[in-house]
């Protein structure tokens, strides 16, 4: 399987894809550009918002709008207007970390995790922000904060450090909003790349795409590599599925810190792609504030 170009949109660091199944349109993050993306696949219609800070990920808002992970904390984000509110301003007092990949439970609350701009030492932190706009830390001493995603019944959270390998699992309790019993789901090796951002599809299993690595993996539930799809772009940073069916791998890409020989031999680097799967995914959730 290979993906193929759908924008070409040249993000510096493209992240977090989340399908609006109701809009009918896949949003999504330039983060060190500190943008938010919309595309329209029925129409190829392409939209952008400018945003104050670095941004690292987003959801679709029940309310309206969207809610964004941004250097500081959590904001919110008006499509009409354009206009950023700051929510919940946690890590306002770190300026040396920012927001990196995050996405929303199955019950509608918001979870995302910060990352040191070096990515050389343990300065993360996954926060959960409620509906009632109340942010906790649930997970703390992370270097790269990436993966997080539910499986179809909300009961198990994954997540990944992106240098230690590994793709965790977690038990996670709905009603509380607490993962425990964290465990390895996938050691990733034999590959190039990295393990980055992630999604579940209805058959429980998960899409992982590999920065570096130039593809994206789905593996089984047990962790075993179900296929592979090649990417002609090297630094490949999330997963998302949407389309009519939910049947349309989208994923992100990225160019940030790559030499100009590098972007010579990967010069679609930072474009949308996207592939036909066969089994669909599952409507993203809202956040419920």
């Amino acid at each position: 399987m290979k993906a193929e170009v759908v924008l070409e949109c040249a993000c510096r660091l493209g992240e977090g894809p989340v399908w609006d199944a109701d809009r009918q349109v896949l949003f999504w993050v330039d983060i060190t550009g500190s943008r938010v993306n919309g595309f329209w696949p029925a129409s190829g219609e392409h939209r952008s918002w400018p945003v104050p800070q670095h941004v690292g990920c987003l959801g679709v808002r029940a309310a309206g709008g969207l809610v964004l992970a941004l250097r500081d904390g959590f904001a919110t984000l008006d499509l009409d207007s354009g206009a950023v509110a700051m929510i919940a301003p946690v890590e306002a007092h770190k300026p040396a970390n920012r927001f990196n990949d995050g996405r929303c439970s199955r019950e509608g609350r918001f979870f995302a995790g910060s990352l040191a701009y070096a990515e050389d030492h343990p300065a993360g932190t996954l926060w959960r922000l409620d509906p009632d706009h109340t942010a906790t830390p649930v997970m703390t001493g992370l270097t790269v904060s990436n993966g997080l995603c539910f499986s179809p019944d909300g009961r198990t959270m994954y997540h990944v450090d992106t240098p230690t390998m590994e793709i965790r699992a977690y038990d996670y309790d709905p009603a509380t909003g607490l993962p425990s019993n964290g465990r390895t789901f996938v050691q990733v090796s034999d590959t190039p790349g990295y393990p980055d951002g992630s999604v579940v599809d209805s058959a429980g299993f998960l899409w992982n795409g590999e920065w570096d690595g130039a593809r994206a993996v789905r593996y089984a539930p047990d962790g075993t590599i179900d296929r592979v799809v090649e990417v002609p772009a090297r630094r490949v940073t999330s997963c998302a599925l949407g389309g009519p069916d939910l049947k349309t791998l989208y994923l992100t890409t990225a160019f940030d810190r790559m030499s100009a020989a590098e972007r010579a031999e990967w010069p679609l680097s930072g474009h949308l792609f996207a592939v036909p799967v066969e089994v669909a995914g599952l409507p993203d959730p809202r956040f419920g504030g």
